[in-house]
């Protein structure tokens, strides 16, 4: 299902973090110590905005602001880091 919020996201298992690009000029995130768990869950959602507002920051990860929206510089870093989740269309999981 697509989001309106996330325009993509992509989880390092070694590493435990999640980052997400966010749609419009919102920006791009990496949350720390995130339990693979917790990415699959979020995954799954039917809504992963209202997951993501409702139960996944009400956890309180560190995260820190990757990249402004607007540098395109920001798909190689996603890239970098594993294959981000496109959230239009099917998911690609």
């Amino acid at each position: 299902m697509p989001s309106s919020v996330i325009a993509a996201m992509s989880y390092n298992d070694e590493a435990r973090t999640l980052t997400i690009v966010y749609r419009g000029n919102r920006g791009v995130y990496r949350y720390f110590d995130v339990p693979p768990e917790e990415f699959v869950a979020f995954r799954a959602a039917p809504s992963k905005g209202i997951y993501l507002n409702e139960i996944f920051k009400s956890k309180q990860y560190q995260y820190e602001r990757v990249v402004d929206r607007q540098n395109t510089s920001h798909q190689q870093r996603i890239h970098q880091q594993g294959t981000p989740e496109k959230l239009h269309g099917k998911d690609n999981r």
